[in-house]
């Protein structure tokens, strides 16, 4: 396990809940996508929302069952879930630089930093993020 300085979006406190918030999920995720050309260094894509942020979804009426099946399903399919629901989607871990608070929502490190991630970080490797 390691620890690193990171960059979050504009409003840090608190778990993501809707696309546009400015908020990091908190809660334990999966890397579904890795994609070594991003404008943002290295960008490794995260399961979320994943089954907890779903049933959230659901209950509050953000999502439509449809939605929350594609997002359970894949899910148990190790895939990439949607990441176009009014939840958002498309969190990663990417560089372009940690120390203030600027992503719409990932969690950005320094460009060393997610280097030595992307070393390591296979498809289906997990990571938690913590409050």
């Amino acid at each position: 396990m390691r620890r690193y300085p990171v960059g979050l979006g504009p409003s840090p406190e608190g778990d993501k809940t809707r696309e546009g918030d400015g908020t990091t999920p908190i809660g334990t995720y999966v890397v579904c996508t890795r994609n070594e050309r991003s404008r943002f260094h290295l960008f490794l894509g995260l399961s979320y929302p994943g089954p907890k942020d779903a049933d959230r979804g659901l209950r509050e009426g953000r999502i439509a069952r449809r939605q929350h099946e594609a997002i359970g399903t894949a899910f148990v399919q190790g895939r990439q879930p949607p990441w176009d629901t009014p939840l958002g989607g498309a969190i990663g871990i990417h560089g372009g630089g940690a120390g203030r608070d600027w992503t719409l929502g990932c969690i950005a490190l320094a460009n060393e930093d997610v280097e030595e991630l992307w070393a390591v970080a296979a498809l289906g490797t997990p990571v938690v993020i913590e409050p």
